[in-house]
């Protein structure tokens, strides 16, 4: 093949250090549509981004030029730093936590993680962060020790 093609389609979630409640809802489109010009930066555009006061989901496309790990951590660096600013929060003890969690998603299932994304305030009415990553982890069948989940 003369050119190299992907399309990997990745649902992210993290949270802030310790689940603080750090997001507020007036900071939060700022946040994601600052978030979003960072992932098209690297190639990697978001499809969308919500989430709740202490967590982050967004739906992107995976650059075929840079790893995922790359991508996440140049997402929350820059992000981190932002929230900190005028702009931001201006909350200068701002912090993602260290970890994060991906899920690769079918094209076919788009719309249904793209309405899941959208609806988080709702969906967090019924489920806290840790019972939805529980949730996510044994349907994706990823094997985890809950002592290094949480921190």
């Amino acid at each position: 093949m003369s050119q190299s093609l992907s399309k990997n389609l990745i649902h992210l979630i993290y949270s802030t250090k310790h689940r603080k409640p750090w997001i507020t809802e007036e900071s939060r489109p700022r946040l994601f549509a600052y978030q979003a010009g960072i992932f098209q930066r690297m190639d990697s555009p978001a499809l969308v981004i919500g989430g709740v006061e202490d967590h982050v989901h967004a739906l992107f496309c995976l650059s075929k030029n840079h790893s995922l790990s790359k991508v996440v951590q140049e997402v929350k660096q820059g992000s981190s730093k932002w929230m900190k600013t005028p702009e931001g929060t201006e909350n200068g003890a701002f912090q993602w936590q260290g970890g994060y969690a991906a899920f690769s998603v079918s094209q076919s299932k788009v719309p249904q993680v793209q309405s899941y994304i959208e609806n988080q305030v709702e969906h967090h009415r019924r489920m806290s962060f840790q019972d939805e990553l529980r949730v996510l982890f044994r349907r994706h069948q990823i094997e985890f020790d809950e002592r290094y989940v949480w921190d």
